[in-house]
């Protein structure tokens, strides 16, 4: 992913207190010839915009002008989950096209569809399309929510994503381990 966008052309940061349509219009004004756009939909007041990293300083300004609490750069090595990852995703898929994927025993809900995939080779498109693609977070938990899921748990070092699910779904219950 670090091939695809070299050191210091890209950038990513977290908008918070501002809605979806803000933030996208924001990265619409912001864009110009360059690429900006939201990569990961964390909850209804957290965005996070990723692309070039003029693109993403502009965005994050109309951002602010718009209202947002913060705008805040995140120190990642590249800008994940937006456009500019399309080389990453030209290389991964070769790699996973040659990997089996099983049908899963239930079905997986994807971050990328924000819905349920009940074949492997479904999942094996999931996470191609993914690299280049925002993770639909909210839309996700929203999905699973709406399904009747009651308990969630967070598995892994640290508790983001359960804090993430409580912002979003009060009535799913959440252990977050870390």
């Amino acid at each position: 992913m670090q091939d695809a966008v070299p050191a210091g052309v890209g950038a990513m940061a977290a908008i918070l207190g501002l809605s979806r349509p803000e933030v996208e219009a924001a990265c619409r004004e912001a864009a110009g010839e360059q690429v900006v756009a939201p990569a990961n939909f964390n909850s209804p007041e957290q965005t996070v915009i990723a692309g070039h990293a003029a693109a993403v300083a502009r965005a994050c300004e109309r951002c602010k002008e718009r209202g947002a609490k913060r705008a805040i750069p995140l120190p990642v090595s590249a800008p994940f989950h937006c456009s500019l990852m399309a080389p990453a995703r030209q290389r991964m898929e070769p790699l996973l096209a040659a990997a089996r994927f099983s049908d899963p025993s239930w079905p997986v809900v994807t971050n990328v569809d924000a819905a349920p995939a009940d074949r492997g080779q479904a999942l094996r498109e999931a996470l191609v399309r993914q690299v280049d693609s925002p993770v639909r977070w909210v839309e996700t938990v929203e999905f699973l929510a709406a399904r009747g899921v009651g308990r969630a748990m967070e598995i892994g070092p640290g508790n983001v994503l359960a804090g993430l699910v409580r912002r979003i779904a009060k009535g799913i219950a959440v252990e977050g381990h870390g």
